[in-house]
């Protein structure tokens, strides 16, 4: 045998063994797959902790890529708000105050617009819940005095801790929000039992039992009738760019809302040529239904064949 054919023969096996080892690796693979369908099957708390451990094993390296905790709720706890969602004296009002107590205008577009809800509930002047903020705390959240008056509005903590538990407790003496609820809470109350907003701020500061207040009422009234004369004109304290965004968004809102208008408009119209038709005979209800039919989708011509159908019912005697 030439060495040409030894060579082809060789060839020839090494293919044929090649195929062989390829098919038994693809059967083999099969088989796997299926024994693994069946183990999922019978067994699917299999798949549901394979999925977790996944999870964590590429969760750990993204943390680790990052070297930062991804945590995409914390958003969530963020007290801020976008000042573009609030009225223009609200606005004006977080820009105001967030310029002399150099806050950030998105948490300060939050606290007022808490403010201005919690005034509504409890017939308060937002600006004065604000101002009494101002003076207590200069809106810093976390501030503490020597006495232990926490938060927003240096609620005595221990003394409101029944107040507290409606937020999940004490802790929630440093939420903003929770803080401004509890302390309008009681400068309401302090209000109403002395009879008016001068004494009922010496009390809020738990001074109504002291010779004098040492001026905080006088501090609260000046801050407040500075807050009211820095935002009676609105319009004059938002920055240029603010109004830039502003007009956008209510050109946008226009928009919209004239493209809703024309949308509703000829189904308005045939509902009421459908109406007139029921309210007259058989034959214009058909004439009234298919001019009706020429101006709607389909599923708006089903909408008013109901109404129409429904209105024809209810005349049969």
């Amino acid at each position: 045998m030439s060495l040409s054919r030894k060579m082809n023969t060789l060839m020839k096996s090494s293919i044929a063994a090649l195929k062989a080892v390829v098919l038994n690796g693809f059967a083999l693979l099969g088989a796997l797959l299926v024994f693994c369908a069946l183990v999922v099957y019978t067994y699917p708390d299999l798949l549901d902790d394979g999925e977790q451990w996944l999870y964590a094993h590429l969760y750990e390296r993204k943390v680790i890529q990052a070297q930062l905790d991804v945590e995409p709720e914390a958003l969530e706890r963020v007290t801020a708000v976008d000042l573009l969602d609030l009225s223009e004296e609200q606005a004006a009002t977080a820009f105001w105050l967030s310029k002399k107590y150099r806050v950030a205008p998105e948490p300060m577009g939050a606290l007022v617009a808490k403010a201005y809800e919690l005034g509504e509930k409890r017939g308060l002047d937002p600006q004065l819940i604000l101002s009494v903020v101002a003076i207590e705390s200069r809106f810093n959240p976390f501030a503490q005095s020597s006495v232990g008056a926490q938060g927003l509005m240096q609620v005595m903590t221990n003394v409101h801790e029944d107040k507290y538990a409606h937020f999940g407790g004490s802790l929630a003496a440093f939420d903003p929000l929770s803080n401004m609820q509890v302390g309008s809470l009681i400068l309401k109350d302090c209000i109403d039992r002395f009879g008016g907003i001068q004494r009922g701020l010496v009390c809020y500061v738990g001074a109504a039992k002291l010779p004098n207040d040492g001026g905080y009422a006088s501090k609260v009234l000046a801050e407040q009738a500075k807050l009211k004369s820095a935002t009676s004109k609105p319009l004059a304290m938002l920055p240029a760019a603010f109004k830039a965004a502003w007009a956008k968004r209510q050109a946008e809102q226009r928009d919209v809302l004239l493209t809703a208008e024309q949308s509703a408009a000829p189904v308005t119209l045939g509902v009421a040529v459908a109406q007139d038709g029921a309210n007259s005979s058989p034959a214009g209800l058909d004439l009234a239904l298919n001019n009706v039919a020429a101006l709607l989708e389909p599923t708006q011509n089903m909408h008013v064949l109901a109404q129409a159908n429904a209105s024809d019912t209810s005349k049969t005697p």
